[in-house]
């Protein structure tokens, strides 16, 4: 009896740190303005909350064959996330011809922050 509210407890704290990791991903999402803030914002957001839904569906669950996927299921995610980020802000890098604008970069070129070399 007591173990099983203890699951319940645990299940509940990680649900409610994944809402709140949620709305702060579309919080920061909605609040910046550049893009590659918004993506920074938005990936952290999903990699965490998604952990902690997925930790609460194994906790809730117990000890079985399907904790076993859910785990591989966090496994999965936490590889796959961070790399489609990294793809999305390669293409802003690569096609994104005032990129300078948006960066706090003192002493250098603007030209040298694009992949080409060319300037505007």
């Amino acid at each position: 009896m007591i173990v099983e509210w203890i699951r319940f407890f645990l299940t509940a704290l990680f649900l409610l740190t994944a809402l709140v990791c949620f709305t702060m991903a579309v919080i920061g999402a909605n609040r910046f303005g550049y893009v590659l803030n918004r993506m920074h914002a938005a990936g952290i957001g999903d990699s965490l909350g998604l952990l902690c839904v997925l930790l609460a569906a194994v906790i809730s669950d117990g000890l079985n064959m399907d904790s076993l996927k859910l785990l591989l299921l966090i496994f999965f995610m936490w590889f796959t996330s961070p790399v489609s980020s990294h793809f999305l802000s390669q293409i802003e890098y690569y096609t994104n011809p005032h990129l300078y604008r948006n960066t706090d970069r003192k002493f250098e070129d603007p030209s040298s922050h694009r992949p080409d070399g060319s300037a505007d």
